[in-house]
């Protein structure tokens, strides 16, 4: 035999009654240099097995007392991970093929081919191999989705946090309720990431950004040649989340045709691209986010209404910033140390005064608002210590608009970005995660000038 690879790591065991069987193998296996021991019967093989102890075991079908298929049992009773080979003579080989059936990997039979042994050993070593490495993908993947956290502690977060374990682990609708930077997206990947879907993609449609032309290719795909610019088949974001999350952002913007597109792919589960007369099926988790009223748009018609049933099957509602203040300041520090780190800048703390300027400002553009405040003053600060003079300018409580109304908020909070940022469209449209055609289309609806 030449058996050459990760033998420091495997551990083989001989169960046999037949002493030149036992010592052959056990000889075979300890000249390529691994851990090889025997056993004459079953009393003394279950003596020697112990969980995670061996990794291969050698088992003859006739065996005194306790036959092999039974032993076979036992043994995957104490270690499931051991991996069983059947020993038969040839007129035993359907009782071999049975213990097959029972969970063992492979049989050899007698006489025994040493080519043969070596090429199977092999062949369970690379099983091995391939299911460790499966394991420790699984997790560095669920590292990867647990990157993004949720920082919070007030009785607000943690009935947000009940929810998400709740409901993860089911495939029902979601549907996530919350102003503009609350931070819905990151709700919506921790619930994908703690569900059965996670090692399938979740893929994200920013639904505010589509116009009504684009948005049926956007969800469904086209063929080639299905509109002037198809010069190729293009797949759409409901088949890319085939077995995973799909997670349509600003839900609420979509125009009236494709809602009816959108009902029919959550009753179905199956579509066709633009231009195209294959019938695709899919199967995925569907959550959804939203900063509008749609239980007033339905009553506006200008939502379906059977549509906002199927999507609003569970509601989780992200409270604002100003009604947890208590996180402000578990989230300024949380944003210090990983953009302070990023820009590799030595300032790491607040001062008291700044903190609490921090913590009683309304902050209507939310977390994210809170995090570009935090970002520029780690900029700009000249000492390890931000200071209030290291803050954007921050209106007092009192000036912000009496009107509490979504649109009163959106509007003061557009407004005093732009006007940091010297009315840099591009810039402002960055900062609110927003395109320019969007955010120039908010200008003119409130009216601002610069």
């Amino acid at each position: 035999m030449n058996l050459r690879k990760d033998k420091d790591s495997v551990s083989i065991l001989i169960v046999d009654d037949e002493f030149s069987v036992r010592d052959s193998l056990t000889e075979w296996f300890k000249e390529d240099g691994y851990l090889a021991d025997s056993a004459a019967d079953a009393t003394e093989a279950l003596k020697k097995i112990k969980p995670g102890l061996w990794d291969i075991v050698f088992l003859d079908i006739k065996l005194p007392g306790m036959d092999g298929i039974e032993l076979q049992q036992r043994i995957k009773d104490i270690d499931a991970n051991a991996t069983i080979i059947m020993i038969t003579a040839f007129a035993t080989v359907d009782t071999a093929v049975k213990s097959l059936k029972e969970g063992a990997y492979d049989y050899i039979t007698k006489p025994i081919d040493p080519d043969y042994l070596s090429h199977l050993v092999n062949n369970v070593i690379k099983q091995k191999r391939l299911l460790t490495e499966n394991i420790q993908l699984k997790e560095q993947i669920q590292e990867l989705y647990e990157v993004d956290q949720i920082i919070g502690e007030s009785s607000a977060m943690l009935k947000v946090f009940d929810m998400i374990d709740t409901v993860a682990n089911t495939d029902t609708s979601v549907m996530i309720k919350g102003e503009s930077g609350t931070g819905k997206e990151i709700i919506a990947r921790a619930i994908h990431s703690k569900s059965s879907r996670r090692f399938f993609p979740i893929i994200t449609v920013n639904c505010g950004g589509l116009t009504e032309g684009l948005t049926e290719s956007e969800f469904f795909g086209h063929e080639k040649g299905a509109f002037t610019g198809a010069l190729y088949r293009r797949k759409g974001k409901f088949e890319m989340a085939n077995g995973g999350t799909i997670f349509l952002d600003e839900v609420g913007n979509i125009d009236p045709k494709s809602q009816t597109d959108l009902l029919r792919v959550i009753e179905t589960k199956q579509f066709t691209r633009v231009g195209g007369d294959e019938i695709i099926k899919v199967d995925f988790r569907l959550i959804c986010a939203t900063n509008r009223d749609l239980e007033l748009a339905v009553k506006q018609g200008a939502f379906r209404e059977d549509l906002y049933y199927r999507l609003n099957v569970f509601s989780i509602s992200i409270p604002p910033l100003r009604e947890r203040r208590s996180d402000i300041p578990l989230l300024c520090n949380f944003f210090l140390k990983k953009i302070a780190t990023s820009l590799n800048k030595p300032v790491n703390s607040f001062s008291k005064e700044t903190l609490d300027k921090l913590t009683t400002y309304d902050w209507p553009g939310n977390v994210r608002e809170l995090k570009n405040a935090v970002e520029r003053a780690i900029v700009v600060a000249k000492e390890s210590c931000i200071s209030v003079d290291d803050l954007p300018i921050l209106p007092c409580s009192k000036d912000v608009p009496e009107d509490k109304s979504l649109e009163a908020i959106e509007k003061a909070h557009i407004k005093s970005l732009l006007e940091e940022m010297g009315w840099n469209i591009t810039r402002t449209a960055e900062v609110l995660k927003i395109d320019r055609a969007t955010l120039y289309n908010k200008i003119e609806k409130y009216g601002l000038r610069k």
